[in-house]
């Protein structure tokens, strides 16, 4: 899922979620997906349980949308100039 927002000070942040597991010391993630180096990413690690991984998506986004709030300016990719 991927959601573009702008932030208070006026930066606008692409934020994507994608599906992983950790396998040998790595993370594999399960589609292909290009990381610039150093990239900065959040990590949550979930339980082995698909009721407690579908829990978790319900509340992660029920909080996301929350933390945005309905005023926010909604943008599409193609919005934002890279």
């Amino acid at each position: 899922m991927t959601r573009i927002a702008q932030a208070a000070n006026g930066r606008i942040m692409i934020m994507r979620s994608l599906s992983a597991r950790f396998d040998e010391g790595r993370v594999l993630f399960d589609e292909d997906i290009a990381i610039p180096p150093h990239a900065r990413l959040l990590v949550t690690i979930l339980e082995d349980s698909d009721d407690e991984r579908s829990d978790f998506l319900a509340v992660a986004s029920t909080a996301f949308a929350d933390a945005l709030g309905d005023d926010e300016v909604e943008y599409t990719e193609a919005d934002v100039r890279r």
